[in-house]
């Protein structure tokens, strides 16, 4: 709740759970769609050829997308309430199964032209919000154009396109994170302190935005939170 309370979120999450019409897509590991904390959600998987539920519940790409979907819209009666369990979350995979747990903490990544594709396909799909928590990997100078063209495209519908600034304690941008219309968000403590491993760069300072990024409780792919 502490992390709520830094956001200012609280109040509003009072006020509200949301509305079906608001759409937020997730591009993401596919979701553990069968998880208790997710149940009576408004889920929809859209484009691509990954599977939108988990086949692997101790994947990476598994963990990370059940946890960013219950931050998002996982059910309030929890100990990790999501600020918008109302919404629709259009489920887009786009990391594949193929790294488990034990493997280590390597966090999954995804072509600059596949993450264009999916965020076209959110596009198209009614989406009002993006929400990006993932790196790009392999990006020639055509599959960035693709990508900027992509977001141009959101820009061009007015779809709000927000990206997780990443944690590798460099400094400097990214072609997701210096695109005008994204906003990035960088990771902060509970005292809104970046942390030590958070990137930082001018895009974030101009028009970037903090929230909490350190022991947060949200639903895990294998059961529970």
């Amino acid at each position: 709740m502490l992390a709520l309370d830094l956001l200012r979120l609280t109040a509003l999450m009072a006020r509200t759970t949301g509305n079906p019409e608001i759409r937020v897509a997730l591009i993401d590991g596919p979701v553990a769609t069968q998880h208790a904390g997710l149940a009576g959600t408004q889920l929809r998987r859209i484009g691509g050829d990954a599977a939108a539920t988990c086949r692997q519940a101790d994947s990476i790409a598994c963990l990370h997308g059940t946890f960013v979907a219950g931050i998002l819209t996982g059910n309030r009666g929890s100990v990790a309430p999501a600020i918008c369990p109302g919404c629709t979350l259009l489920v887009r995979p786009i990391f594949a199964e193929l790294d488990s747990r034990r493997d280590g903490d390597r966090m999954p990544s995804a072509p600059a032209v596949d993450l264009a594709a999916a965020i076209l396909d959110s596009v198209e799909a009614g989406a009002s919000i993006v929400n990006l928590s993932l790196g790009v990997a392999r990006a020639s100078a055509r599959d960035e154009l693709l990508l900027q063209q992509a977001l141009d495209r959101a820009l061009g519908r007015g779809v709000i396109v927000t990206a997780a600034a990443g944690n590798q304690a460099t400094l400097g941008s990214s072609v997701i994170t210096r695109h005008p219309w994204v906003i990035p968000v960088v990771a902060c403590d509970l005292r809104g302190r970046p942390l030590n491993e958070s990137n930082l760069g001018s895009s974030i300072g101009k028009r970037g935005l903090r929230a909490p990024g350190d022991k947060i409780t949200s639903l895990c792919s294998e059961g529970g939170l």
